[in-house]
């Protein structure tokens, strides 16, 4: 074969490499990044299987439950698609109420312990250590916040040398209130203030997307209104998507499919703007798949 017709050959095999590998498959895996007394606490990483050695991107999500209740699984969904499209997807668990009598300080605890472990580990774990966004719904949402906003709630085991601040933050109805004008101010016990995110918003908070439904009674509306007015005075970027007629949840799969899908689409652009993600959106595709496996359940 001549070399032209090598060099041609070899720019068709690129070109339609770039137009069919719209995703990657992805990987799983479980560890424990943390244990309190006889508790342990896992995380469950998706990753794309063509990662190597590669220092990806990473998104750490935090279900949400209230603080009381939830599970590691919340956010599969998500955390499959993003490994899809070049990032590692942790997905948190955290000592909660139901499981392990704990109050809202313990989850704060825990985020802060995670996404230090994962700064600590990047190099093992396949992170870019300076590209780690945090996420979140609801209570979960509070967390990812936390992490960003709070600096004195930290177990006392933790490598404090090791910052727990994300850089990026993807927040689903948030709490960022946990005063009386939010949610949880009768399980913080007179303590509401000190793990409240809106009050304690200064200069460097990371990036934010908060999306929210302006419909939601169980966190108001208001406070995500109020969260991205204070963000902007300290001259931080806050991007807000209110969804019409919405209430709390509404971002969840199996709560209505049709704002999974739109809060995923606005996810993957905001990290799409940062640089996080890789290849094409197959988000269409990606739901689809989704919607006949429900249909088959």
């Amino acid at each position: 074969m001549r070399k032209t017709q090598v060099l041609l050959l070899l720019a068709f095999i690129a070109l339609f490499t770039r137009v069919s590998a719209q995703h990657y498959e992805v990987e799983t895996q479980s560890f424990v990044y943390k244990q309190v007394d006889t508790v342990k606490l896992t995380m469950e990483v998706y990753r794309p299987s063509f990662q190597g050695n590669a220092k990806l991107p990473a998104i750490v999500f935090f279900f949400g439950g209230g603080w009381v209740r939830g599970t590691i699984k919340h956010f599969e969904l998500q955390a499959r698609y993003l490994a899809s499209r070049g990032m590692v997807a942790f997905c948190v668990d955290y000592r909660v109420k139901s499981r392990h009598n704990t109050s809202p300080f313990e989850c704060v605890k825990d985020a802060n312990s995670a996404m230090r472990y994962i700064r600590e580990n990047a190099n093992e774990l396949g992170v870019d250590k300076n590209k780690i966004v945090a996420a979140g719904g609801s209570a979960g949402g509070h967390l990812a916040a936390c992490t960003a906003t709070i600096e004195t709630v930290n177990e006392s085991s933790d490598n404090m040398a090791v910052s727990p601040v994300p850089n990026a933050l993807i927040l689903f109805n948030p709490v960022v209130d946990t005063g009386k004008r939010g949610y949880g101010q009768e399980k913080l016990k007179g303590r509401e203030f000190e793990i409240s995110p809106v009050h304690h918003i200064k200069k460097g908070i990371p990036p934010t997307l908060i999306m929210h439904g302006k419909d939601d009674t169980t966190v108001p509306y208001e406070n995500v209104v109020r969260f991205k007015s204070i963000m902007k005075q300290f001259g931080n970027k806050c991007k807000l998507v209110g969804y019409k007629n919405q209430v709390h949840g509404f971002f969840n799969f199996n709560k209505n499919p049709k704002y999974f899908k739109k809060t995923l689409r606005k996810t993957e652009l905001f990290l799409e703007k940062l640089g996080y993600l890789s290849g094409s959106s197959w988000l269409n595709s990606y739901y689809k798949s989704l919607l006949q496996e429900a249909s088959k359940s």
